[in-house]
């Protein structure tokens, strides 16, 4: 049975196929997920997909080495938290190594590095390639106003487990696992490449037929829309709400690359997709990343920032 309103966009087509664009735009304002074909990067993603379960099988102990804190906040991590509570999974961040300053933690095996670059290059082109497609869909063309940036930009793999790789004294020092692998969320950038493996267990929330799954497509990559874009959109485009099951039988893999705004950028509604009255007041990427990442690592009391705390007559609880 195939997924209700996410379609399989080739990118490479697209463009020049009213009904395709038809069907992304129904998607991006129904839920914000679609699926892309002919995107030109399979080589990398087979090579990053060999390098990621490399690194998840080695022990424990050998990962640790790699932990990411609040000081740095790359690497390895085992106790993330989505809305107030522990997810069931395994991670490793990285993002465009910077010759000036570069925070990623990488383990020792050289080929590991080298994959994970040369995949983060070509996400980085792909994610441009993906977002004028979506702009077209807007009526834009050309525009200096909504773009991204690599080296804002970030990969992460995820390695979801099916019993808790947590030991019982570690267990009581964080908060407990829900009921999920990974609880439900939007992401905060603009759009975000996901690979997944063909085990299943994303889902989405769509307006029209509530939770739906994000079914596994050969060689494809599965594409959602990020907090950004529902702002510069003033709701027309929705940020996709998703989550993961919880395994019960075998692990599974997936790795999002985040395309994010620049660092100096302001959110905020555009009048040149939307002439509608705004519905957000504006506020800084910077501040609004950084809520992200601290409640990544503890529990605020509250759930992580979302973009409707900028919503005009909003008033917090």
């Amino acid at each position: 049975m195939s997924t209700p309103n996410v379609p399989l966009i080739d990118l490479q087509e697209a463009s020049k196929d009213k009904d395709q664009l038809r069907l992304l735009d129904s998607a991006c304002r129904d839920h914000g997920f679609f699926l892309l074909k002919n995107h030109g990067m399979q080589n990398e993603i087979n090579n990053m997909w060999s390098m990621s379960e490399w690194f998840f099988a080695q022990q424990r102990e050998d990962k640790l080495k790699l932990l990411r804190s609040e000081e740095i906040p790359l690497g390895f991590y085992d106790r993330e938290l989505t809305k107030q509570k522990r997810d069931l999974k395994e991670v490793f961040d990285f993002m465009e190594t910077r010759s000036e300053r570069d925070i990623n933690q990488w383990p020792d095996e050289p080929l590991f590095r080298e994959t994970m670059e040369s995949f983060f290059k070509k996400s980085s082109e792909v994610a441009k390639e993906t977002l004028d497609l979506i702009l077209l869909c807007l009526g834009i063309s050309k525009n200096d106003l909504v773009f991204g940036d690599s080296k804002t930009s970030n990969a992460r793999l995820n390695f979801y487990p099916v019993d808790d790789p947590l030991s019982l004294l570690e267990k009581n020092e964080v908060n407990g696992l829900g009921d999920m692998a990974l609880h439900h969320h939007t992401d905060p950038g603009i759009l975000t490449l996901l690979l997944q493996d063909m085990t299943g267990g994303l889902q989405a929330k769509s307006k029209e037929f509530g939770w739906i799954d994000i079914t596994p497509e050969k060689d494809s990559i599965v594409v959602n829309l990020g907090d950004a874009m529902q702002v510069w959109t003033n709701d027309n485009y929705v940020a996709a709400i998703h989550r993961v099951s919880k395994r019960t039988s075998e692990p599974r893999y997936s790795t999002p690359f985040f395309y994010n705004p620049t660092s100096d950028s302001i959110i905020e509604p555009l009048s040149i997709i939307s002439a509608a009255k705004p519905h957000y007041r504006a506020f800084t990427w910077k501040e609004y990343i950084q809520g992200r990442i601290d409640d990544n690592y503890k529990d605020l009391g509250q759930d992580d920032i979302q973009i409707s705390n900028f919503k005009i007559n909003h008033h917090p609880a």
